[in-house]
């Protein structure tokens, strides 16, 4: 039922392209092998015709990587990693009248949160007939701390138009042996866990201890991170909201710094470790003087620094504009030991405000090297305005294709999977391989030498 390390090899014309490895996807029947099947539903539901081709085959496969060089001078490294596509299959593995599922929000806010809810819950009833559907309240800490919330269609139907998330979240709180003994006393068959990589990392271990415990539950991850820091798929959900809302504040940024003398418009953006937010709305804003990001490093003083890039900008133009991440430049603010030590809930290193510490050395600078003249420095945080808001358009219909992609696979008995796209396509992919998968920008690549190429910044390359 669910392939192994299968391996293929396709020939296109004269060249070979050398096998390919499928990536186990673990299943139900993997511990439980003599479980019951059943027909898909969808056969029966009226507004789906299934015909040849509409349910997906363990064969059918989405590679990683797509891009060759034929020539040989760079080879890649056999064997190519291929991941079971997303989609409904012709055999289930739960009876969707006794069915119990569990939904559950982890970690920080992000745009579409309350969309994968909704879509989940209205895709598990109208689709698969579904109709026991519960909402953990408030994190990993709500399978233990509170009475599971009931869901429908009609409760969760205009849930899209909010942000945040109406089942509420927390950092921290989890206790495994808390957790699995509530999704065993509530009898949940399927759960849900919509959250960052630290999230992937609890779902990872929940799925472990089920599956040590050889329960009949099946066990999903839909990565979620405003950063777009999670690997392997190809953008996380929220992603191109947090980038729309952020070209807002950057152009707030550019009129106050054009409407002053010597203006400078410092503009933080999300993105503890990785810049793709602050790279994609530097990108398409086209106002951004110099864009910072964890990834690059900088420094402040001296030929080639951050200070003599803004004198000739601010000399040239009479304003400039500069986004920083979040992330970036921590290395170089002061801190104390316990600062140094310093950790939130989810375990990550508690990060100093870079754009106060970054306004305050523009100020020293300016006051020391330019006594007397005039200058406007204009700091803008909209970190909470960023992640707080719903969806836009091309993100609520991700969440959905995200949903229905679980809800699909965890239908046909897969557990402990992330379903997300790879090139375009959506696949079921080890949820092990998403937690540990990070996704950070490269600096060697051409999308940051176009950031180079819009803001004229420096390399930050001491020579």
């Amino acid at each position: 039922m669910a392939a192994g390390d299968d391996e293929c090899t396709a020939s296109v014309g004269e060249i070979t392209i050398s096998p390919v490895k499928v990536q186990r996807l673990p299943h139900l029947i993997h511990y439980l092998p003599n479980l019951k099947t059943f027909p898909n539903p969808l056969d029966r539901n009226q507004f789906y015709h299934p015909s040849d081709g509409f349910y997906i085959s363990p064969c059918d496969v989405i590679l990683r990587q797509i891009t060759y060089d034929l020539s040989g001078t760079f080879p890649s490294p056999p064997p190519h990693l291929a991941y079971h596509r997303a989609g409904p299959r012709k055999q289930i593995f739960f009876d969707p009248s006794m069915t119990r599922v569990a939904i559950v929000t982890c970690g920080g806010l992000c745009p579409g949160l309350n969309t994968v809810i909704r879509e989940l819950v209205v895709g598990l009833w109208e689709l698969y007939g579904v109709r026991q559907i519960y909402g953990i309240i408030a994190g990993y800490r709500g399978f233990y701390s509170f009475e599971p919330m009931a869901l429908n269609p009609k409760l969760v139907e205009d849930w899209h138009k909010r942000g945040g998330t109406v089942l509420e979240t927390s950092r921290g709180g989890f206790d495994l042996e808390k957790i699995v003994n509530s999704i065993k006393d509530h009898e949940f068959d399927q759960v849900y866990v919509i959250g960052g990589d630290g999230s992937m990392r609890g779902a990872v271990t929940i799925f472990d201890e089920i599956c040590r415990q050889k329960l009949n539950v099946s066990i999903a991850g839909i990565p979620k991170t405003v950063d777009n820091d999670i690997g392997i798929i190809d953008r996380s959900f929220g992603f191109q909201t947090a980038v729309e809302m952020a070209q807002q504040a950057i152009s707030a940024a550019h009129v106050e710094a054009e409407s002053a003398v010597n203006g400078i418009g410092l503009v933080k953006l999300m993105g503890r470790s990785t810049g793709h937010i602050a790279l994609h709305a530097t990108i398409s804003s086209r106002d951004v003087d110099c864009c910072l990001i964890p990834e690059n490093e900088f420094y402040l003083e001296g030929k080639g620094g951050l200070f003599e890039f803004l004198e000739q900008r601010l000399k040239q133009n009479g304003h400039a504009v500069l986004v920083v991440a979040e992330g970036a430049g921590q290395d170089m603010i002061p801190r104390s030991d316990a600062q140094k030590k310093e950790t939130d809930e989810s375990g990550n290193p508690v990060f100093l405000d870079v754009g106060q510490w970054l306004k305050s050395e523009l100020k020293s600078w300016w006051d020391r090297d330019h006594p007397g003249e005039l200058v406007t420095i204009k700091y803008i945080d909209p970190m909470y305005m960023v992640r707080a808001v719903p969806a836009n358009a091309t993100d609520n219909l991700y969440c959905t294709l995200l949903a229905h992609s679980a809800i699909h696979g965890i239908m046909a008995g897969y557990t402990g999977f992330v379903s997300g796209p790879i090139n375009g396509n959506y696949a079921y992919i080890p949820i092990a391989e998403v937690a540990n998968a990070k996704n950070p920008v490269s600096t060697m690549d051409h999308k940051w030498a176009w950031v180079r190429s819009v803001t004229n910044q420096p390399d930050f390359t001491k020579r």
